[in-house]
């Protein structure tokens, strides 16, 4: 069984120049070809499976402002308002919902570390609500519990990741730009020191700007070119139950269990944090860079098999720009969930949430998370070969922000004013001396 995903058709034909590449469809991949041709370029949107076909269709869906680090916020914001603009520009329901996240808890700690978030928030114009012991348990009456404390943020809400970036290509399309699925990118050529080209499987691509958005993917692709971007990834599992349900939030976190509303009605449902670790090349050499967050999350992180090792996605080796790539040899990442997270996750939702007993499983999948080591994106066009722009490292929190980072990425290549503050997104404060002393908030 696995992830829901809406398939677009798109054209073999391969676009011999472009004012701009993307490489890699997924949400921050597709949004800014999306503004890019909005702005007029000639954009072309290369992926080497399916469009959105990895993280980007496998994770929750939520589209949130409830706290989110302070360097993530301004960007999360802006983000809600392009949800809602690109929806009315293309033309298609992305399946975006200022639905409000429910946050429920009964440890005090916890509730005093969203209360904390929250001074800080609303001093940013942020609607976030703390609810008392009796708001939060008539918020969660569909739990039959009794709560201590939560948080209430009605301006949040989710998106369908089964159709959001599917939907956002074809506005690329709409744009004029172009985008080619089954086609990966095998590195770049360079010309006077900057980019001239992008060679893919079916030819290379003239260009003098390159955006590269490919995910768990980056890593190994920036290697090639002698740059360093510290990188892992980890294994998430999740899975889906059918419709039914009778008064369950649109979207919950509790410590326990986390249960998302899809737009066919069905229900995700997932542990935050739990995650399979599953050892790579890359994950081993950038260990040290890593060790901070690991001993953190110590506890919801557990150990994982070979199957990343085996896909190549995280890889050291160097490759050949003639030869057939990692990315050819796996168009998508699919690796399989944990089935003993997959066992818990079910009980832990069904206990908190019992009108979710009698729903039937759909799916289940397993999907890769890339992450930086203090777990803010790098969003940066100045990484060493001038022409290239790296969007990554998005650490599970990608695709509620996906059209504000794919704005971003546009502001930076056209020149134009920024949406948000870029500093916290370079890639040079991994080598800086300050870098760990930024405060979350």
């Amino acid at each position: 069984m696995g992830v829901p995903l809406k398939t677009v058709e798109t054209t073999q034909d391969l676009p011999r120049e472009a004012d701009c590449v993307v490489i890699g469809a997924g949400i921050v991949g597709v949004c800014a070809a999306y503004w890019l041709a909005r702005a007029g370029q000639k954009v072309v949107l290369i992926e080497k499976g399916r469009v959105g076909a990895e993280q980007s269709s496998r994770n929750w869906g939520w589209c949130r402002q409830q706290n989110r680090d302070a360097r993530e916020l301004p960007l999360s914001t802006r983000s809600l308002a392009l949800w809602e603009r690109m929806a009315e520009e293309i033309g298609a329901d992305l399946g975006f919902r200022r639905c409000g996240l429910l946050y429920l808890s009964n440890d005090p700690a916890e509730i005093e570390g969203w209360a904390a978030w929250g001074r800080f928030a609303r001093g940013e114009g942020v609607d976030t609500r703390m609810l008392s012991a009796a708001e939060a348990t008539d918020r969660g009456a569909a739990t039959g519990q009794r709560w201590l404390g939560g948080v209430w943020s009605p301006s949040d809400g989710t998106a369908d990741p089964a159709i959001a970036a599917p939907l956002i290509a074809t506005g690329v399309e709409q744009n004029g730009g172009t985008v080619v699925q089954n086609c990966a990118a095998r590195g770049l050529e360079t010309s006077g020191g900057r980019v001239s080209a992008v060679v893919t499987e079916k030819g290379p691509i003239r260009t003098r700007q390159v955006v590269l958005a490919g995910g768990a993917w980056a890593a190994s692709f920036l290697h090639q070119l002698g740059i360093r971007f510290p990188q892992s990834s980890v294994r998430s599992s999740v899975l889906s139950v059918g419709p039914g349900a009778e008064g369950v939030p649109p979207a919950l976190h509790t410590s326990a269990a986390s249960v998302t509303r899809r737009g066919d009605g069905a229900y995700t449902l997932a542990i935050s944090g739990r995650a399979s670790v599953d050892p790579t090349p890359g994950t081993l050499l950038g260990a040290r860079h890593f060790l901070p967050m690991a001993l953190k999350r110590w506890r919801v992180l557990s150990p994982g098999g070979t199957q990343a090792w085996r896909a190549g996605f995280d890889t050291r080796s160097r490759w050949r720009l003639d030869r057939e790539t990692p990315m050819e040899r796996v168009r998508v990442l699919d690796p399989r969930p944990s089935a003993r997270v997959i066992r818990e996750t079910l009980a832990a939702s069904q206990a908190l949430l019992p009108g979710l007993k009698e729903l039937p499983v759909q799916a289940s999948w397993g999907g890769y998370i890339d992450s930086t080591p203090d777990g803010v994106p790098v969003i940066d066009a100045d990484i060493g070969v001038p022409g290239l722009t790296l969007a990554a490292g998005f650490s599970g929190h990608g695709f509620g922000i996906g059209p504000g980072a794919g704005h971003l990425v546009a502001d930076l290549l056209l020149g134009r004013e920024t949406l948000t503050e870029t500093e916290q997104y370079r890639l040079a404060r991994f080598t800086d001396p300050q870098w760990g002393k930024v405060a979350e908030f």
